[in-house]
């Protein structure tokens, strides 16, 4: 299998090396490390060892030749995800320093690293300190300015725990919950399309007016239900596949902006 060549949009940031923010003028200012990955690197060979199935080879190959995933080991990131995060932030321009996040879903805390940089929740680059909060089902190594909670979301306590560990209403929630694939198709679209819905009216809950809602979605988009809601709940609604997700991947994300509070 080839390896990916992701082409980010024209105008995005080169990430700056280190852990630290961006010192360049205008939109950029603040937002912290860049997603742009570019360049090409030479292929790796990985030869099939005996008890190895060749579907976990030609993974390893796809591993081992994938930009972003060599990026994502040079900046620190848990996963080559944090750069669809980063990527589509690039875009919808919804990160900002000060505001209050929740990452659902948030192993390995790939997209918590990027919140923390984006809303500056370390409070090192001066000015307005945002902060970030992950739950999920599984343990997590720790991320520097990240409150992470082991628990499920769906949970009646879970939007008390968010909520104080907040200290305040949410101004951004994240999805980039998957459930694990079967194989089949539509049941693997009804599961993701049932967490993107539970995460919806979670947000519901937690969001502060005009907040914003960022989820995955499969091939196919929104239901049309679950659409109509969203256009009634936010001013804004629409998708997107960023640059980092791969071309193979059904996955886009859905983008609403402009939470306005059910009554």
């Amino acid at each position: 299998m080839c390896a990916d060549k992701p082409k980010p949009p024209p105008g995005q940031r080169r990430p700056r090396e280190g852990a630290g923010g961006t010192s360049g003028k205008g939109s950029g200012k603040g937002k912290g490390r860049g997603a742009r990955v570019s360049g090409r690197q030479l292929a790796t060979r990985v030869k099939t060892a005996r008890g190895r199935k060749t579907s976990s080879t030609r993974w390893l190959k796809r591993q081992l030749n994938d930009p972003y995933v060599t990026e994502a080991g040079r900046l620190g990131y848990r996963s080559r995800a944090a750069f669809k995060l980063a990527e589509l932030d690039d875009r919808f321009n919804f990160l900002k320093p000060g505001l209050r996040i929740v990452d659902l879903g948030a192993a390995p805390g790939g997209w918590s690293q990027v919140a923390v940089e984006r809303v500056n929740a370390l409070g090192d680059r001066g000015g307005k300190v945002g902060r970030v909060v992950g739950i999920d089902l599984q343990e997590m190594e720790t991320v520097a300015g990240a409150d992470l909670l082991q628990g499920d979301f769906l949970d009646e306590a879970a939007v008390a725990r968010l909520l104080t560990a907040l200290d305040g209403p949410a101004d951004i929630v994240l999805s980039d919950m998957a459930a694990q694939t079967t194989g089949h198709t539509a049941t693997d679209h009804l599961r993701i399309m049932g967490l993107l819905e539970a995460a919806v009216d979670f947000a519901a809950e937690v969001l502060a007016p005009s907040g914003a809602f960022i989820g995955k979605v499969l091939k196919g988009g929104t239901e049309n239900q679950l659409l109509i809601g969203l256009k009634r709940d936010f001013r804004t609604v629409r998708h997107a596949k960023p640059p980092a997700s791969r071309d193979s991947s059904a996955e886009s994300y859905v983008i609403a902006q402009g939470f306005r509070r059910r009554s």
